[in-house]
């Protein structure tokens, strides 16, 4: 698959110039990838990317050129991040985040919905000034400062702030891809297409780059209610799977991943190798698939095909998976996320779980892997740009 890509770069990357002049692309976001050899897909795509500071520093510079592109013609920008006050790596993100765009001749500073001033102390003594949004009519603002536009670190999984609503500067991403809106269903639906004109491209089946998926609503793992509509689905996805291995001779056993339609943080997530696995869950299993972030209750669930990770790291050969970041158009690095205790059909983002970087380096040099990683990643980017496109229509 690798290689397939990299034989393709001369269609590859006019075909993606292209398409960003169609669609623009959305101003970043990290994309979940797993690489079973056979197939390299991606399974989760987060428009409000944390981990920042989990990229390798030396390649600082890549993340700096394609935010100047992201974010022109602005000058002047707040940064919204989440509402955590205890999770140090999420603020070292931030102030990565930060840095980038200071770096890149923008003048930022971090606006938050707390009511006062606060200063965040991260790694090395660097500190962060958290200020209060200020709202005067249809402009929000810091004190003694008015932006060009709100850049959102903030996933709003408990809806859009009245503060942020109805504003005549843009804010990116749009509040409206938040988790309270969004679905991880409609971004696969849009990828789903952007994989299937891609195949056509270079003349490969897109399942080899896509994970086949069905979705339900209505679940409440609590009451046991809408399991019927989760079995009849998975049912159906274990077949289509199992058709796909039996085309391509895959011997390995088709799995299932399901989880919350919307949300992050591996939260409501759990492996399926077969359906009585569905029809015996126990209480532990469905107190865990029931709330996300916040404690928000789960009433919609994604069955996605699972995808193995046939990567490992490090003397003790820990599973890994790729999560690769960009800015707009630009894939600018990633890490692998690597857990010792997960096996290669598990979700790897959960407690435990440890970060090392990929050395991204300009497209011209990268080795095929990485470049194959950041294909696929901005295959996801486009969709993502199709969403927001879709939902401002």
């Amino acid at each position: 698959m690798e290689m397939q890509l990299v034989d393709h770069r001369h269609l590859i990357e006019p075909w993606f110039e292209k398409q960003w002049s169609l669609t623009a692309a959305p101003v970043y976001g990290s994309v979940d990838l797993r690489n079973a050899g056979f197939k390299l897909a991606p399974v989760d795509m987060n428009l409000f990317p944390a981990g920042f500071n989990n990229l390798n520093p030396n390649f600082f510079q890549l993340s700096v050129e394609a935010a100047k592109v992201a974010l022109q013609p602005f000058k002047k920008i707040v940064l919204v991040p989440e509402n955590h006050t205890r999770n140090l790596f999420y603020w070292e993100s931030i102030a990565t985040i930060k840095n980038i765009l200071k770096a890149g001749g923008f003048d930022v500073r971090v606006g938050t919905f707390f009511s006062e001033v606060h200063t965040m102390t991260v790694s090395q003594g660097e500190s962060i000034l958290l200020e209060p949004l200020l709202r005067d009519n249809d402009q929000v603002s810091l004190a003694h400062f008015v932006p060009d536009v709100i850049l959102l670190n903030n996933d709003l999984s408990e809806g859009i702030p009245d503060i942020l609503k109805n504003l005549r500067q843009p804010i990116l991403p749009p509040s409206e891809l938040g988790w309270n809106l969004r679905l991880k269903s409609g971004h696969f639906r849009h990828y789903e297409q952007v994989s299937n004109e891609f195949a056509t491209l270079i003349q490969i089946d897109p399942w080899f780059i896509s994970p086949l998926f069905r979705h339900c609503g209505d679940i409440d793992f609590m009451q046991n209610e809408g399991e019927e509509c989760l079995i009849a689905h998975a049912e159906a996805l274990f077949k289509s799977i199992q058709k796909k291995y039996e085309e391509y001779k895959v011997e390995s056993k088709p799995f299932i991943i399901v989880k919350a339609d919307a949300g992050t943080y591996g939260m409501a997530v759990m492996t399926v190798r077969n359906i009585d696995e569905l029809r015996t869950l126990n209480r532990k299993q469905r107190t865990k698939m029931s709330s996300i972030k916040g404690g928000k209750p789960v009433h919609r669930v994604i069955l996605q095909e699972g995808i193995y990770t046939f990567e490992t790291w490090g003397p003790d050969n820990a599973v890994a998976e790729p999560v690769v970041y960009l800015w707009g158009q630009r894939a600018v690095g990633g890490f692998y996320r690597v857990h010792k205790e997960r096996g290669i059909d598990e979700n790897l983002n959960s407690p435990g779980m440890q970060f090392e970087p990929l050395a991204f380096r300009e497209t011209c040099d990268e080795p095929t892997r990485f470049y194959a990683y950041g294909v696929i990643a901005r295959l996801s980017m486009l969709a993502a740009a199709r969403e927001i496109s879709e939902h401002q229509s």
